[in-house]
């Protein structure tokens, strides 16, 4: 079993900046995909960001040139640092993770943590 726990969540006026941390159990050990997602009241959820277990990125288009995923040199840590917010980034925002390389369906990722909540006010 795989534990996430996020964290960094909070309320920021639009155009500011926030940096999201997710704790990965046993992360040295295991190969690892991460990925953050988010999800607003009412809408789906929806794919963020993710990182490859050999470091490569991707970014959902309306994040990209915002938000950079990235994970410390132990693998303990994912982040998630958010800048230019905007009040559509309002989300609980969650970290997941999947062994091998990531999955390009959300349904796929296997480990997923409890949420934080990230508000955006304008």
């Amino acid at each position: 079993q795989v534990q996430l726990a996020e964290s960094g969540g909070g309320s920021v006026q639009a155009g500011g900046s926030l940096r999201l941390s997710c704790a990965v159990s046993k992360y040295r050990d295991i190969s690892l995909c991460m990925g953050w997602f988010r999800q607003a009241p009412g809408k789906q959820r929806e794919e963020v960001a993710a990182i490859e277990t050999y470091g490569s990125t991707r970014y959902a288009d309306s994040v990209k040139g915002r938000f950079t995923i990235s994970r410390d040199g132990g693998n303990n840590t994912l982040y998630l640092q958010m800048s230019s917010l905007k009040a559509e980034d309002t989300a609980t925002y969650y970290c997941a993770a999947d062994p091998g390389s990531c999955p390009r369906k959300l349904s796929s990722w296997n480990y997923w943590g409890q949420g934080t909540q990230v508000t955006v006010s304008s």
